[in-house]
């Protein structure tokens, strides 16, 4: 008989009633009734009931262990009565009596129950991840996140597309995000820097006439962590040669859509091939973002026009300033009271707005100052060209055009929510295309990149040389999904003068671009094919198929949000010997005073 276990705790059913096996696994729970004891026992594929009566040698060990110790039973396997069958469980017809047991571990007490999945503060959850992950939800959360990723790369090896690794240590990039540096010893005051992203390296492989490659890639970057944002995470990353945009999306399509049917558990997704496409232009416009979330069926109108000359002066001054105004509608409302609509601008207050305002409508009357101001006619006149009822509310958003689509945006989201319209039960994709190439920096009064500045223009060098900048678009696109951005792509500028060309616009010289990206301007030099990719975030992608709210949940070991590892006591001190080995002094930050002191 194998040292530990003849079957795991999973794996035995009806067949096995009547024979001798060994379990080893956790002790999950007990329930002592009175001279029978009943044992949970967890292993990593599921639970078997344990049974020790008062003949049993096992009992009195049983008896004084705490939860999560670790045993190994040796018993016989007994039918269950067909009161006590347990449907819940894979074993729940039987249960194994019994007759010796080992001790492999003992638990001492526990700092967080894993049985009971109680909601814990994250700080003792973090610290003691490896109890956290014994839990049911947890547990099942990391198997999925396994078992994505091993979907994932099957759907693009089945494509024809192949995995290589790219470096970790890398250089330093002059755009994005702030980079991890690595001290090299090797090289005295000289540093390495943990990659953002392949970027660079997997274009590099097309112009070394690789065509289809793909990787899932650890990222690094020292940015404020949220919700759906770590300092290290994972993503998708994959490039093509000799592709169009329309390429690229016949690739990335199914093997999203197929991995999302796969995993959905009886959600629907939008299909391959269906991934609505909306320039970036219009998703800022009808949605406020570009991240839109197509479960919510409230679209953003923008209303300008009839305040250019209207009673409520507030909203004239801004439309004659150059501002605008974005409405969003609140549907079937003549049944909430003056608190719902005054709520909604307290709450869009507390989001650091100025505030937002509503028009309130009952059976074809309207309330409110805006209405009282504007007029009843204009109003009907307002509502009949947005097509709305007599007993719909509408939330406003004035300002600068910028701020008014943040505004409104938020407002959809939030009214969508308040007003439970959101669509369950559902996974709906889109492609967010025509991203501008340029936009104007108010604070250095000039033109420069709007994202990313190694997209091809959309029209080319054409474009660049005879087009108002802030009116070229770039051939680059994000996925979206139920509100979340899985990703960026784009088709690359694979062409140095256009490259040259891009930046001169932007006010880089020459001799700028070359010294800060020299190496993929002489890689492009000698020949590179027209490429293209992107990157769905791993995580992201877990968190949503997981029903989860936050990517630490779908993390084995996650940093808090301060970015620490409280598991390992990540980040820590170097010690005087690591730093003068690497040729290092660390400057000390000034103390941050007491809150209790004046």
């Amino acid at each position: 008989m194998h040292a530990y276990r003849t079957h795991n705790c999973a794996q035995l059913s009806a067949d096995n009633v009547g024979e001798t096996v060994r379990l080893s696994g956790w002790v999950h729970r007990k329930r002592d009734f009175g001279g029978v004891l009943f044992v949970d026992l967890r292993d990593h594929f599921g639970i078997t009931q344990i049974v020790a009566d008062e003949d049993s040698p096992a009992l009195e060990v049983l008896d004084r262990l705490r939860a999560e110790s670790v045993v190994t039973i040796d018993g016989e396997v007994k039918a269950r009565s067909a009161d006590t069958v347990n449907p819940k469980l894979e074993t729940g017809d039987i249960e194994v009596f019994a007759r010796a047991i080992t001790l492999q571990s003992a638990a001492e007490e526990l700092p967080l129950p894993v049985a009971d999945e109680l909601d814990y503060p994250e700080h003792i959850r973090l610290k003691y991840r490896f109890l956290d992950l014994r839990r049911e939800t947890m547990h099942r959360n990391i198997m999925l996140r396994s078992q994505v990723i091993t979907s994932l790369r099957k759907r693009m090896t089945d494509q024809g597309f192949t995995e290589f690794q790219t470096p970790i240590l890398t250089a330093s990039s002059p755009e994005g995000a702030r980079d991890f540096l690595v001290p090299s010893r090797m090289h005295p005051n000289n540093f390495y820097a943990l990659p953002q992203a392949p970027q660079m390296f997997k274009q590099m492989l097309m112009v070394s006439g690789f065509d289809r490659y793909f990787q899932i890639a650890p990222c690094f970057r020292d940015e404020d962590l949220r919700a759906d944002r770590s300092l290290e995470f994972y993503q998708l990353d994959f490039e093509m040669s000799f592709v169009t945009q329309e390429d690229v999306f016949q690739a990335l399509e199914p093997v999203l859509a197929g991995t999302f049917e796969e995993f959905a558990d009886g959600k629907t997704v939008t299909k391959s091939g269906e991934f609505p496409r909306i320039p970036y232009a219009e998703a800022i416009m009808k949605f406020g973002t570009d991240k839109p979330d197509l479960r919510n069926p409230l679209i953003i109108s923008d209303v300008t026009s009839h305040f250019e000359k209207s009673g409520f002066g507030l909203f004239e001054k801004i439309v004659g300033g150059g501002g605008v105004v974005r409405v969003v509608p609140a549907p079937n409302t003549a049944d909430k009271s003056r608190k719902f609509f005054d709520d909604m601008n307290n709450w869009a207050r507390s989001e650091g707005f100025a505030g937002l305002g509503y028009v309130t409508r009952k059976g074809g009357e309207f309330g409110g100052p805006i209405a009282k101001n504007h007029g009843p006619e204009r109003m009907e006149e307002l509502y009949n060209e947005l097509g709305l009822g007599p007993d719909d509310g509408l939330f406003f958003a004035a300002g600068k055009e910028k701020d008014a689509a943040k505004l409104a945006g938020a407002a959809r989201t939030q009214v969508g929510e308040q007003l439970e319209l959101i669509e369950q039960g559902c996974y709906k994709f889109c492609w967010i295309v025509d991203f501008p190439m340029f936009e104007y920096d108010e604070e250095a009064k000039k033109v420069d990149f709007s994202h990313n500045p190694f997209s091809m223009p959309q029209g080319e060098m054409e474009a660049l040389e005879t087009m108002d900048p802030l009116e070229i678009k770039a051939w680059q696109y994000d996925i979206v999904c139920n509100g979340y951005e899985l990703s960026s792509g784009a088709i690359r500028n694979h062409r140095p003068d256009i490259m040259y060309k891009a930046f001169e616009l932007a006010g880089y010289d020459n001799a700028t671009v070359d010294k800060e990206f020299g190496g993929m301007i002489e890689a492009f030099k000698l020949g590179a094919p027209p490429h293209g990719g992107s990157a769905p975030g791993i995580d992201r992608i877990v968190m949503l198929l997981a029903g989860e709210e936050a990517i630490r949940e779908v993390i084995a070991f996650p940093m808090n949000q301060k970015g620490e590892d409280l598991m390992m006591g990540a980040p820590s001190k170097a010690t005087l010997a690591q730093l003068r080995e690497l040729a290092l002094r660390v400057v000390e930050q000034p103390q941050k005073p007491n809150s209790q002191e004046g």
